[in-house]
């Protein structure tokens, strides 16, 4: 009885958990001090998003563009194929010169174009650009996350979970929780599944997620409230104040330091061991 008017914690206390030891892993493993210092938070905005082609290719690849700038690989090696017609047989290994991420990476144009990382997009998203940008994050983060160190919290079994943490991790948060679910409506002809993305962190969770870049960026409640969709604006705010309640969680994040990234290591296209 005396319990009946206790707050209700917003996330179960394990996915909670969950969440901060991804995003300590990130840090251990991509970067810290390139989060701290140059990450930001990517807006769905024209601003970010500039341009625009007349053709659904070259849309998706304008759009594609600014993904890599934002998440710090524009020097990888990569073409986009039309998912329907792209496929990979034998996966090659991409040598990445210099460092793995940021403005210190070598952009290698000798490599031909079937030695490239393949990066498939699904046309029909062209109309869900946020559902596009968050698939085109999710798939770069598949390929950074087989360069880490150390196993993901989970194992191999939250793969695609974590990968779209590392996502967020990398700025994407807000297309991440703005594309997790995609209300159905009552009229079918409105609604195109095929629009859409595969999400493995509930809408709760990447807004959670979300939350918890934003605290340890110091960004602003308005700067992310306005872009997110209207129903999770309340829940946002209530995760960035129990966020901020977790003092020791967010001291150990704060303390850690990456270590530097071997130069030209290889990344392979592949990762069935992961699957």
């Amino acid at each position: 009885m005396f319990g009946l008017f206790e707050k209700k914690a917003l996330l179960e206390t394990a996915s909670a958990d969950w969440l901060f030891e991804a995003f300590a892993w990130s840090l251990e493993n991509f970067d810290a001090n390139l989060f701290y210092h140059h990450t930001q938070l990517i807006l769905p905005t024209n601003q970010f998003f500039p341009g625009r082609v007349d053709n659904v290719d070259g849309m998706a690849n304008l759009i594609f563009d600014r993904v890599k700038q934002y998440a710090g690989v524009s020097h990888w090696p990569t073409r986009l194929a039309d998912q329907s017609s792209c496929a990979i047989l034998n996966a090659p290994q991409v040598e990445i010169k210099g460092a793995l991420r940021g403005p210190d990476g070598i952009p290698d144009e000798s490599v031909t174009e079937e030695r490239r990382l393949q990066i498939p997009y699904n046309p029909q998203q062209i109309n869900n650009p946020e559902g596009m940008i968050a698939s085109f994050a999710h798939t770069l983060s598949h390929y950074l996350g087989q360069m880490a160190r150390t196993p993901p919290p989970g194992g191999v079994e939250y793969w695609p979970h974590i990968t779209e943490l590392l996502a967020v991790y990398l700025g994407f948060g807000l297309m991440f929780a703005n594309s997790a679910f995609t209300f159905r409506g009552g009229c079918g002809s409105c609604y195109n599944p095929h629009a859409n993305r595969d999400a493995y962190l509930s809408e709760r969770e990447a807004t959670y997620a979300l939350a918890i870049f934003a605290v340890l960026k110091d960004v602003p409640n308005a700067s992310v409230t306005g872009h997110l969709k209207s129903h999770l604006r309340g829940f946002y705010k209530k995760a960035v104040k129990e966020i901020i309640h977790r003092r020791q969680d967010l001291e150990h994040l704060g303390k850690l330091s990456d270590q530097q990234q071997t130069p030209g290591a290889s990344l392979a296209s592949s990762v069935s061991s992961r699957q």
